[in-house]
């Protein structure tokens, strides 16, 4: 068995099955309705917070079919058992993960384990009322901790792959391409929050817009508890409190994804005396040894295996060679608080509780945007991040570690982490850049800051963000939603000037000055009716090395004639580095868009669909690559067309007055299911920029009623 393969199996810890609370007498379906309103968006009311869970997970399965209950089996550690021996690594990785957890699922409070116990439920009521839509072999007894198993931290699989290439002299792994006939999903998310002050109403707005592939499955629906709890949002698939986003009565937050490195590798002396020993703060210290056993499907009938496995109390070995112990310590091992912490955070009452639950550290990773009806708005770079006694050292480097003083022990303390409450310009926002520009009129100041905090940066998209709500001007709900889609590409501001001039000194002729012409009236966006657009975006792609069989686009001093700096944060990069290339690159996008589309001249929209179901529409937005704020991404369909994957997922605003008022849409609909009437309901106006009416109060979601049912009380078919 090669250690290449177990890299990451070796990460993490082995299962064992957890008690289910003992529900009520009544049956959970029984215990709660759902109200289907506007576009399926469901809306729970639910006697507890036991059948709250129950029926999202029914919810889940009804709009997803087996999506949810595979997640919970690939959570238990017994995907193997039902798919065969190729899900073995998946499987010893999770036990090993689930090991460090069990223990600790009954300190959680009685309010969590209930939703997840809940939930456990709806997955195996559904299952077995509809085995049809399972593999042969499913289980259907889930237990809660199986649940809160899917939200488990986990070490970066990527960097541990890089350290064992580099150590085996590979290097480091190409990353994801983006080829020829498709695009790389640009994973993040959008956020703002504006205070009183910036807007018409004088209520505070927030923002929340993730971008995943579509595949991800965020789940829009309201969770209602009488006294308990009264949270509209969106819910992964596969679990309750996934990183979630949404709103109750008195706040709102949202997340976008940030860069830290919670990792660290060590390198432990190994004893030359002693096997399967290591040398630590002067003693022999024994290597923990774990025997795991994963059953997998073998024909019609179950077989085992057994694995060997080596661990530190600093964490799993990934490596030993050359006298050396490597071992990986990552922030969050084990902690089994995540759900506890949104919880909290979903039934906050004010900033004060709100930043009571963030203070838990048990969310490890993500940026948080905030605003609540008291106009308070806030920003967290929000991390778990280890406290290290040692300078920071990039991912290929292992940090020699001779005892407990080598190593780093406790988290950054919360008050040091970068935040900024209720700045001057009443805004907050961020765009998956560093925390550094948050807001540009009260930088977040980190000359004194812990070394491993991340760098300053600040992509296009997040200058273009800046660009947007930076201001003094004043908005409105719907001018929010407005800005939200604009489909300007700043790229295009920076250096379009540059490739004019290239492309006339360079005196081609023919298409290639008439292409040129196009460019030079395009108007800078991706609207559905650009023209200029397709072009620009070849043009920029050929000039970027991208097509030249590169796993990343060429450095920014080798395509940018002045690349991004902190001393011009706000208008660079710009121009280009090399204007004799970028003639060339043009002439070649010229020939290539005619190819594939006929002209030269071909509209965004043209070439760029949203599609599901019926629905074949054209859709404006594009990438980080070109500076979109809308930010799309799309892969090459079979007519050469450029179907649309991922980017935007889940968009809401909403602003916190005496009630919330709150827009909304989900990309591609309630439900995942092509014969449901939810399936591609929302693809069209999601398209065109609309958005439909939150029903949050229980009068308006009365009024928006289309459907009342009791999840689970019967098959769904």
């Amino acid at each position: 068995m090669k250690t290449s393969i177990l890299l990451f199996v070796t990460l993490l810890f082995t299962a064992f099955s957890s008690p289910v609370a003992v529900p009520p007498d009544d049956e959970p379906w029984q215990r709660v309705e759902v109200i289907r309103t506007d576009k399926g968006v469901p809306h729970i009311r639910a006697k507890d917070l036991y059948a709250a869970g129950y029926a999202l997970a029914w919810l889940q399965s009804e709009d997803y079919g087996s999506q949810t209950g595979m997640r919970l089996l690939a959570a238990s550690g017994r995907w193997a058992s039902v798919a065969g021996y190729e899900r073995m690594d998946s499987d010893f990785a999770i036990r090993r993960l689930r090991a460090k957890a069990e223990p600790k699922y009954g300190s959680l409070s009685k309010d969590v384990r209930d939703v997840y116990e809940g939930f456990a439920a709806g997955v195996n009521r559904f299952i077995k009322l509809h085995p049809g839509e399972f593999p042969e072999g499913m289980p259907s007894d889930f237990t809660g901790f199986d649940v809160l198993s899917t939200e488990l931290a986990q070490p970066s699989a990527q960097k541990i792959r890089n350290f064992l290439n580099q150590r085996s002299g590979r290097g480091e792994e190409d990353p994801t391409t983006m080829e020829d006939e498709g695009e790389v999903p640009d994973d993040g998310s959008n956020a703002w929050a504006l205070a009183p002050s910036r807007t018409k109403s004088g209520k505070a707005i927030l923002l929340r817009n993730p971008h995943l592939r579509w595949s991800a499955g965020y789940y829009e629906a309201h969770m209602t508890v009488p006294g308990v709890l009264d949270f509209y949002g969106d819910f992964r698939i596969g679990g309750p409190f996934g990183v979630i986003g949404g709103f109750n009565r008195y706040l709102g937050f949202s997340t976008t994804n940030n860069s830290q490195d919670l990792d660290e590798i060590y390198a432990l002396d190994a004893d030359p005396a002693k096997p399967d020993h290591y040398l630590f703060d002067g003693a022999s210290v024994p290597l923990i040894r774990e025997l795991v056993t994963v059953p997998f499907r073998n024909g019609n009938a179950l077989s085992t295996e057994t694995r060997e496995f080596w661990s530190t109390p600093l964490g799993p070995v990934i490596k030993r060679a050359e006298g050396k112990i490597y071992v990986l310590k990552y922030a969050g091992e084990g902690d089994v608080r995540g759900g506890e912490q949104f919880l909290r955070m979903m039934r906050a009452r004010s900033l004060d509780e709100w930043k009571d639950a963030m203070k838990m550290r048990a969310r490890t990773t993500s940026n948080f945007t905030y605003a609540d009806r008291d106009g308070n708005i806030y920003y967290l770079w929000n991390a778990a991040l280890p406290r290290l006694p040692h300078p920071p050292v990039d991912e290929l480097t292992a940090v020699p570690a001779k005892g407990i003083k080598d190593v780093w022990t406790e988290y950054v303390p919360f008050e040091s982490l970068p935040q900024v409450l209720n700045p001057p310009g009443g805004y907050v926002r961020n765009e998956n850049s560093s925390h550094h520009y948050t807001n540009v009129r009260t930088p977040i100041a980190t000359e004194n800051a812990f070394p491993n905090f991340e760098e300053p940066r600040l992509s296009l998209r997040s200058q273009l963000g800046l660009q947007l709500v930076g201001g003094d001007e004043k908005f409105s709900l719907e001018d929010i939603w407005k800005l939200k889609h604009n489909y300007r590409a700043l790229l295009a501001d920076r250096v379009k000037p540059d490739l004019i001039a290239a492309v006339r000194a360079a005196k081609l002729e023919g298409d290639v000055a008439a292409a040129i012409e196009l460019i030079e009236k395009w108007d800078n966006t991706t609207s559905p009716e650009s023209r200029g657009s397709v072009l620009f975006q070849e043009w920029w792609r050929h000039y970027s090395g991208l097509r030249e069989g590169r796993g990343q686009a060429l450095p920014d001093a080798e395509r940018y004639a002045r690349p991004w700096s902190t001393e011009d944060p706000l208008n660079t990069p710009r121009g280009l580095a090399d204007t004799k290339r970028a003639a060339e690159s043009f002439a070649w996008a010229v020939e290539e868009v005619k190819k594939r589309y006929g002209s030269f001249d071909v509209a965004w929209g043209e070439v760029h669909r949203v599609r599901r179901g019926s629905v074949d529409v054209p859709i404006g937005g594009c990438g980080n690559d070109l500076g979109c704020f809308r930010i799309m991404t799309f892969e090459r369909a079979a007519d050469g067309k450029m179907a649309a994957i991922g980017g935007d997922c889940w968009v809401l605003a909403v602003e916190f007055g005496d009630v919330p008022r709150a827009y909304s849409v989900l990309a591609y609909g309630q439900s995942n299911r092509p014969d449901s009437p939810y399936h591609a309901d929302q693809a069209a106006m999601f398209a065109a920029g609309e958005a439909k009416r939150v029903a949050f109060t229980e009068a308006d979601v009365d009024k928006q009623a289309i459907k009342r049912y009791r999840p689970g009380e019967k098959a769904v078919r």
